[in-house]
């Protein structure tokens, strides 16, 4: 009567403990130590069935000590006695494993066992895994009442197996929600298509548990790694793959693809297979309108099993599909600012023509009608006057053509920089309008910075100065040129009529065009305006 009060008691402290633990490997141990002290086994297991109730995922074990467990060496496959109960999940009582047909031995080093208790580990029909029991304290067979009590005691444990496996996927769909939205925060927010990539690279390696994600986009006739999260990121960043490679035929046949020994796949290009230290792969095409436009290749599970799974594939096809959104878009805007900037500089073909026609070509015009006159002259006073005002027509042409010169590409910007250039621009534009210009730079008079950084913000400049003449009827600009935290800045303000700018839709003030060229480098560009107040233009570029 002590022993099954004792007993009793045992089985109501593990039923609490089994549904205060939220953690799946904690449990499970807990499970095995449980059932191995209720009836008196030296050693117990738990072999935990794969997702296909075929074959063992994991082995979880007591009475074994590091060094024991060691010398046995890999997971049992599920074969002999092991696999009886996975074929047969009913419970099973044996006086001794060697005595039964169906055993097939131990492997080196394994300790000897006799007496055998086999319970499966099953709710409403689903069946987690089987409780493996033996040598029984005494040298005693187990009996119907451990088999009773195991049985019990098994069936606690699947509701707590299920509640831990429901818990666990919670917090990984949370966690995978939390990724996702990440993803499309930075879809929305970030320009740089490789920052973004490298983002959706890091969070699916890390929800998958995998050694190295790459995505491959198309370059040339090959793909080269356009981002790559995990061991030797860095490494292989950059990396060309070969229109024969794995990656590349997936990339073709638009379909996702698991390859769990990438040693065995002939598809594979082994030297590239080398280099990265793959050994298993995962495959997604990234794909726009059933148009593949790169691919996500996902290297190694981490762990001692390195093939993925069916789950693993879906989620790999959800951020791909993302990535390709991201591709996709950031190809679009990218075409988007080309022509942009290309139909900009039609326009400005096209004024610099009318300008030549209308004014250049008359004031030459107007030069070979002096020089008619010139020769026809009699009269010294009257040659006088003529060659006078053929010199006055050739000065205003001339100076007309270098204006026309500088708004084509200032010689100072890329004899001297910057700094000189804005200088020999506002001089020349407070000359021309009278409107007074005050430029302060908070640089060496002799930096130089990276040219795509000094001709964008000279445009800047150019343009701001061209909108006050246009709209602002302002009478004072003011243009601070400042080198801060790695970013080179300009500001444009004006003491004009100003505007609204939500309302402003670009209005000719060429917003649009300011902030792609500036976007392009990575910079920004922003608007502070109201009507009556002037208006102040920043643009800043990073110069890393």
């Amino acid at each position: 009567m002590d022993a099954s009060l004792d007993r009793t008691r045992v089985l109501l402290e593990a039923g609490i403990a089994l549904s205060s633990e939220l953690s799946l490997d904690s449990l499970l141990q807990k499970f095995v130590e449980t059932a191995a002290e209720l009836t008196g086994a030296r050693y117990a297991a738990l072999g935990v069935l794969d997702p296909s109730g075929e074959a063992l995922e994991r082995f979880i074990t007591t009475g074994l000590d590091d060094e024991t467990r060691m010398a046995i060496g890999d997971l049992p496959q599920g074969r002999g006695i092991l696999g009886v109960l996975i074929s047969d999940p009913k419970p099973l009582r044996l006086s001794d494993l060697h005595q039964d047909p169906r055993s097939v031995g131990f492997p080196p080093g394994h300790p000897e066992m006799h007496s055998f208790l086999g319970v499966p580990v099953n709710l409403r029909g689903v069946v987690y895994g089987n409780l493996y029991l033996t040598e029984k304290a005494g040298v005693l067979d187990f009996d119907e009442d451990d088999e009773a009590a195991v049985v019990m005691l098994a069936g606690q444990a699947a509701v707590a197996i299920e509640n831990a496996r429901l818990y666990e996927t919670a917090t990984r769909w949370a966690t995978q929600l939390e990724s996702l939205n990440e993803v499309m925060n930075a879809l929305v927010t970030e320009f740089d298509l490789d920052t973004l990539l490298e983002l959706v690279a890091e969070h699916l390696r890390e929800l998958i548990g995998a050694r190295l994600v790459a995505i491959a986009l198309p370059h040339g006739d090959a793909l080269r790694l356009a981002a790559v999260a995990g061991e030797g990121a860095q490494e292989y960043a950059g990396l060309e793959l070969s229109a024969r490679s794995k990656t590349m035929r997936v990339m073709g046949r638009r379909r996702s693809e698991l390859v769990d020994s990438v040693l065995d796949d002939p598809e594979v290009e082994q030297e590239a297979a080398r280099r990265l230290g793959a050994r298993s792969a995962l495959y997604v095409p990234l794909l726009v309108r059933n148009e593949a436009i790169g691919v996500v290749a996902v290297h190694d599970k981490m762990g001692a099993d390195p093939r993925f799974r069916d789950e693993d594939l879906r989620l790999a096809e959800i951020f791909a599909a993302r990535a390709a959104v991201a591709v996709e878009l950031r190809q679009r805007v990218a075409r988007d600012a080309l022509e942009r900037v290309l139909s900009a500089q039609e326009d400005e073909r096209r004024r610099l023509a009318r300008e030549l026609h209308d004014e250049t070509g008359q004031a030459l015009t107007s030069i070979l009608l002096g020089l008619r006159g010139i020769e026809e002259a009699k009269d010294p006073e009257v040659l006088r006057a003529a060659v006078g005002e053929v010199r006055d027509l050739v000065r205003s042409t001339l100076q007309d053509v270098r204006r026309l010169a500088v708004e084509l590409r200032p010689k100072a910007l890329d004899d001297f920089g910057l700094v000189a250039a804005v200088e020999r621009l506002t001089e020349s534009f407070a000359e021309q309008t009278g409107i007074a210009v005050e430029f302060v730079p908070n640089v060496p008079p002799d930096a130089r910075f990276p040219p795509e950084v000094e001709t964008a913000l000279y445009r800047i400049v150019q343009e701001s100065l061209t909108n006050v003449v246009k709209h602002a009827r302002a009478g004072h600009v003011s243009i601070v040129l400042t080198q801060k935290n790695s970013a080179l800045s300009v500001v444009v303000e004006d003491d004009g009529v100003g505007f609204e700018p939500a309302r402003a839709r670009d209005g000719g003030l060429g917003l649009v065009g300011m902030r792609e060229r500036v976007g392009l480098l990575g910079g920004r560009v922003t608007v502070e305006s109201r009507p009556g107040a002037g208006t102040t233009f920043v643009a800043e570029v990073p110069l890393s």
